[in-house]
């Protein structure tokens, strides 16, 4: 699988786990514990890519991989030609009761199999060379007559988009605004309006005068922005959309009356995706079982509560990967291990000496590692992949490539200080025996 991938994509998934994070591509080689899921999510990309919409919840603990979950559908979302994109909610930047900024994060974070974030400005750009090939096509406009072209295109922009304008008119009246300033020459006003269909704020007055467009966006709006978002990605060839929408368990730490909120809002969306609004739409939310299970969270709002509803009393391995909610199966130090075998391998394809990588971080230093990383934060296996990975990565293999007398099992011995660690593995790491304070007489 690894020969599959090129040599700048090997080294930039390598760099990131260097860094700890997630890779933003290659995650299929990482994808340990997630083909139970395959065959179901597939099924509803292609759902989605036909016209239809899905919707999943998944659930796991702090560290059970969700957000890798997340960017491992996006890009099997994207192969298949749906644009995607990842929203953080958060209480102070992007509370999830204000759509129009969740509808703002959206765009910001919009990307497809060819255009990293910010996807907006070539999806709308493609949308336009489609109606004019569309136009051209039909034979009754030359080429060459640019009044002519440009006002079938307003004809046909507004057929495609009759159903949005009912309820958004400001998104159509924005399109056409941008169009006409690209043509004219008039690159500010066109970036202004670009970043107004974006939903972004303080937009110069004179641009929105142009388009006929006042004010900002609000939070009805934006459900009409992503209506008109979904039928230009669907003309400009991106079928669908694949919405994340991620840590969405930060509702239970706000105020009750903004939970509330936050809460409908999500009810609302999920209600206007069942009336069939949102065609070619895949929204994922992602959450803690305290925030689906718990009275501070999904409980808190029986409608939704009931939307969510999914049975968990089995055992893990009988979970149906169609469900409404997601249980991440997360890791044990055999998943971890094989993971790691699937990094070392990897990176002995960028090696100096490939062989000498393989042989002295072979499979039964690889399971040390990953016992001893696991040990150290308390024996929970969930929470070591990140710091585990980097470790692999840039303490072992990085010197075992660098140094041919490096001997791991000889020249390093591991350590976990506090400032590498994030919250949830200090947590961990802090449950340690070592760690315990007794309280002896």
């Amino acid at each position: 699988m690894t020969s599959m991938i090129s040599q700048a994509r090997r080294r930039e998934v390598i760099a990131a786990l260097r860094r700890g994070t997630v890779p933003q591509a290659g995650l299929d080689l990482f994808a340990v514990g997630l083909e139970r899921f395959v065959v179901a999510m597939d099924d509803d990309i292609a759902t989605v890519a036909k016209g239809g919409a899905a919707f999943h919840a998944v659930r796991g603990e702090y560290g059970s991989g969700k957000t890798f979950f997340a960017r491992w559908l996006a890009e099997r979302a994207k192969r298949a030609g749906l644009a995607a994109t990842e929203v953080q909610i958060s209480e102070a930047e992007t509370p999830l009761h204000r759509l129009e900024t969740v509808y703002r994060r959206l765009t910001e974070r919009l990307s497809t199999a060819t255009h990293r974030p910010s996807a907006l400005g070539p999806v709308v750009d493609s949308w336009f060379y489609t109606l004019e090939e569309e136009v051209l096509d039909g034979g009754e406009v030359a080429e060459d007559d640019e009044q002519a072209l440009s006002a079938a295109v307003d004809v046909l922009l507004e057929q495609r988009l009759a159903e949005v304008a009912r309820t958004t008119p400001a998104f159509a009246a924005a399109l056409r605004g941008y169009r006409q300033a690209r043509v004219g020459g008039d690159a500010a006003t066109a970036e202004a309006l670009l970043a107004w269909l974006g939903g972004q704020k303080s937009v110069a007055a004179s641009a929105r005068r142009a388009a006929n467009v006042r004010g900002d966006l609000d939070h009805f709006g934006a459900l009409g922005f992503l209506q008109g978002l979904l039928t230009v990605l669907r003309d400009s060839g991106h079928p669908g959309l694949l919405l994340v929408l991620d840590e969405i368990e930060t509702l239970q730490r706000v105020r009750g009356d903004v939970r509330e909120k936050g809460l409908n809002a999500l009810r609302q969306l999920l209600d206007e995706i069942d009336a069939g609004r949102f065609p070619g739409l895949f929204l994922v939310i992602t959450g803690t079982p305290a925030f689906f299970d718990g009275q501070q969270g999904v409980q808190r709002l029986p409608p939704l509560a009931q939307r969510l509803a999914t049975d968990f009393t089995t055992e893990p391995r009988f979970d149906s990967p169609r469900a409404v909610q997601l249980r991440l199966p997360g890791f044990d130090l055999v998943k971890l291990g094989a993971l790691g075998r699937v990094v070392r391998d990897l990176y002995a394809e960028v090696a100096r000496d490939p062989g000498r990588v393989s042989s002295v971080v072979d499979n039964s230093y690889i399971a040390q590692l990953a016992d001893a990383v696991t040990g150290g934060l308390g024996g929970q296996v969930g929470v070591a992949p990140r710091i585990f990975l980097r470790k692999l990565v840039a303490d072992v293999l990085d010197r075992v490539d660098e140094h041919d007398d490096f001997d791991p099992r000889k020249h390093y011995a591991l350590t976990l200080t506090q400032s590498e660690l994030t919250e949830v593995e200090r947590n961990a790491a802090a449950r340690s025996a070592d760690d315990v304070e007794l309280d002896l007489p």
